[in-house]
């Protein structure tokens, strides 16, 4: 079963190599979408895959790499797209 969230990350999460580190993430779990900065200092984006993938994502998300220091993360269920093929960041 196929699933898609939008997604806000904040913390300090920009300028540590948030956006690359999610899209090996989600590369890794077979995750699409796509992360990008905000000008209010948030990364937000969206993600599609199999419902356990994206939550894994997810909590992959609220840990972040070594360097980002993640305060929370918002998710919403959102309706699935067709095309996606990859992760843009």
């Amino acid at each position: 079963m196929s699933k898609r969230i939008s997604y806000t990350v904040e913390g300090d999460v920009q300028g540590v190599n948030y956006r690359s580190w999610a899209a090996s993430q989600a590369k890794q779990l077979n995750v699409t979408g796509y992360a990008k900065n905000t000008n209010d200092g948030t990364v937000v984006g969206e993600a599609q895959g199999d419902a356990s993938s994206v939550d894994k994502f997810v909590q992959h998300l609220k840990k972040g790499p070594s360097a980002a220091d993640v305060n929370k993360v918002d998710q919403k269920e959102i309706d699935t797209k067709s095309g996606d093929s990859g992760f843009d960041r």
